[in-house]
C-alpha cells in the first residue's frame, strides 16, 4: 500500500480509521447484522436473469486485516483457577482439571485448546500455531493490554508469532463432488478470499478428559466401554464375574467390551452401572471450541465490513491427501495405516488410514510418533505437570493471581490426577490401540470439524443491484476503514 493510500486511512488521532471503528462498532451489531456473504470482490455469478459478470480482480485482504482475524482465533490471556479444591462432604476436589493456564477467544473443555488452524490464502497455506503457557504468556506481556491501543505493528506481530508457512499454493481439488459440492464449486477458496481451517486434536484432550472423569469420588466414577465390540471373555469365569459386577447394560442382548479389562470394575474403583461408551463419546465436545472460534470470526468479519461464510471443508479422508499428479493439493498428512486384519469392519474411521500429523510441525500425540500408548501417556502428563506446564511452570501460573503466594497456596492444595486414574487410562489406551491399531479409534487423531470460515471483500456491485441496501450495509463502508489494496500489495 502507498503512503498516499496508507494516510487516507489515517485519523485525526495518527490511529488506522479501520481499527478505530472497528472497536466502536457494537457486538449488539456484529450478532444482529451477522449474515452469510458468499460472493467476493471479482467473482461472477451465473444466475439466469440475476446473473452477475464482474469487472473486478480479485482484492485479497490486507496484511493487518489478516493479523486482526488471526488473533480473533488466539491467546487473549489468562484464566482462573476460582473452583473448589474440597467437596462439600471435605474430601479432596481435583485441582488441576485444565491443559492449559493461558485462555483464547473461545471456551474450551477443561481449557484444551485442541484446535488448530490453517489460513488459506493467495499467498499459500499457513499454520497457525496455538501458543501456549510462558510463550503466550510473554507474546501477550509484550503488547499493550487494552486491545482497543493497539496499532497496527501490534497486530502484526500478534499474527506473525503464530503464522508458519506450509505450502506457497493454496489447498485446492477438482472442482467436482466429492471434493465440492454445489454452491462451493463457484463460490468456495476463490482468489482473494481467506480462509480459516480448524483440526481438533484429538489425543491430548481424550486422555485429559479421561483422567477427570476417574476423578470422582468412589461409587460416581465410570467404567469404560467400546460400544462396537461384544465382550469377549477369556474365561466362563471372566464372564460370570463381569455379569455378577453389575455392569449396566446399554442394550439389554448385549455386554460391551470393556476398554481396561474387568479388574477396574470388579476392584470397585469404577462404578460398573455407569458407564461411558468411548464411541458414544466421539470427540469428547473437544470439537466445540473450533465452532465458538469460527463465530468469532464471523463477527470480526462483520464489525470489519467483510463478507463472512461457514460452509462445508474439503471432506475427510480427501482434505490430507496430496497428489499434484491427480490434482489434489491437500494437507499432506502423515496416515497411520491400522495393522489389523478384520472379519467384520468396525464402524469408520476405526478401519481407515489415521491423520496423525505433518512431521515435525504438527504432531498428534499417538504413535507413530510416540513409541507405545503408556509413553503417550507418561508425556501428556509430563506436558501438563512438567516444568514448562500448566502446572509445573509456577511463574506463569502465578501470573494470574495477585500475589506468588496466592498461586503457591493453590498449587500446595489442589489434588493431582491419581495414580489409579493414571493406570485405567493407560489400560484403556492400551486396549483401544491394540483392539484397533490406531489411537484414537472412534475419532481420528486430527478431527476434521468439516466447516470452515471464508473472508473477503464483497462484489460490492453484484450486492447493490441485487439486494436491498441495509443487507449489506456495514460491508459499503469497508473500503473506506480499510482501503482496496492491489492483489499483489504487502497490505
Amino acid at each position: 500500500m502507498s503512503d498516499a493510500a496508507r494516510g487516507a486511512l489515517e485519523t485525526p488521532n495518527g490511529k488506522h480509521r479501520g481499527l478505530q471503528e472497528l472497536c466502536r462498532y457494537p457486538l449488539i451489531s456484529a450478532i444482529a447484522e451477522r449474515r452469510t456473504r458468499r460472493v467476493a470482490r471479482g467473482v461472477s455469478i451465473e444466475a439466469g436473469p440475476l446473473s452477475h459478470q464482474s469487472a473486478n480482480d480479485p482484492a485479497p485482504l490486507s496484511k493487518l486485516e489478516e493479523a486482526v482475524l488471526i488473533a480473533a482465533t488466539g491467546v487473549t490471556g489468562l484464566i482462573h483457577h476460582d473452583g473448589p479444591l474440597f467437596t462439600v462432604n471435605g474430601t479432596k476436589e481435583l485441582g488441576t482439571p485444565f491443559t492449559n493456564v493461558t485462555g483464547r477467544s473461545a471456551s474450551s473443555p477443561d481449557n484444551a485448546q485442541a484446535t488448530t488452524f490453517f489460513m488459506l490464502n493467495d499467498e499459500g497455506v499457513w499454520l497457525l500455531k496455538p501458543l501456549t503457557g510462558k510463550k503466550a504468556l510473554d507474546l501477550m506481556q509484550g503488547l499493550p493490554p487494552n486491545r482497543e491501543d493497539w496499532v497496527e505493528a501490534d497486530w502484526i506481530a500478534f499474527a506473525d508469532a503464530v503464522k508458519v508457512k506450509i505450502y506457497d499454493e493454496r489447498l485446492e481439488f477438482p472442482r467436482q463432488f466429492p471434493y465440492y459440492h454445489v454452491w462451493n464449486k463457484q463460490l468456495s477458496n476463490v482468489p482473494g478470499t481467506t480462509i480459516f481451517l480448524p483440526l481438533v486434536d484429538c489425543t491430548r484432550g481424550f486422555i485429559n478428559i479421561m483422567l477427570n472423569l476417574l476423578s470422582e469420588p468412589d461409587g460416581e466414577r465410570p467404567t469404560f466401554v467400546d460400544d462396537w465390540q461384544k465382550f469377549r471373555p477369556k474365561s466362563a469365569t471372566e464372564f460370570g464375574a463381569w455379569v455378577a459386577s453389575g455392569l449396566g447394560l446399554l442394550d439389554q442382548k448385549i455386554l460391551y467390551q470393556p476398554a481396561g479389562g474387568i479388574k477396574w470394575a470388579r476392584s470397585g474403583f469404577t462404578n460398573p452401572e455407569i458407564v461411558a461408551p468411548i464411541g458414544l463419546g466421539h470427540a469428547w465436545r473437544l470439537d466445540y471450541e473450533a465452532i465458538l472460534l469460527l463465530q468469532n470470526l464471523m463477527l470480526i468479519g462483520q464489525a470489519m465490513g467483510l463478507g463472512a461464510w461457514i460452509h462445508a471443508t474439503i471432506f475427510a479422508p480427501y482434505i490430507f491427501e496430496r497428489d499434484r499428479a491427480a490434482g489434489k493439493l491437500g494437507l499432506g498428512f502423515r496416515m497411520h495405516k491400522p495393522n489389523k486384519k478384520w472379519s467384520q469392519w468396525p464402524p469408520v474411521p476405526a478401519p481407515l488410514p489415521n491423520p496423525v500429523g505433518l512431521d515435525g510441525v504438527l504432531e498428534a500425540l499417538c504413535p507413530p510418533y510416540v513409541a507405545s500408548m503408556n509413553e503417550v501417556v507418561d508425556r501428556f502428563l509430563e506436558e501438563k505437570y512438567g516444568e514448562q506446564g500448566a502446572y509445573g511452570d509456577k511463574k506463569t501460573f502465578a501470573a494470574a493471581y495477585r500475589s506468588p503466594e496466592q498461586a503457591q497456596a493453590f498449587l500446595d492444595t489442589a489434588e493431582p490426577f491419581s495414580k489409579k486414574a493414571i493406570e485405567y487410562v493407560k489400560d484403556v489406551c492400551n486396549y483401544i490401540y491394540d483392539t484397533y491399531g490406531r489411537f484414537p479409534a472412534h475419532v481420528d487423531a486430527w478431527h476434521l470439524p468439516g466447516v470452515q470460515v471464508q473472508l473477503s471483500r464483497i462484489e460490492l456491485e453484484y450486492y447493490e443491484k441485487t439486494f436491498r441496501p441495509e443487507q449489506f450495509a456495514r460491508q459499503r463502508e469497508h473500503e473506506a476503514m480499510w482501503g482496496t489494496p492491489a492483489p499483489d500489495a504487502d497490505g
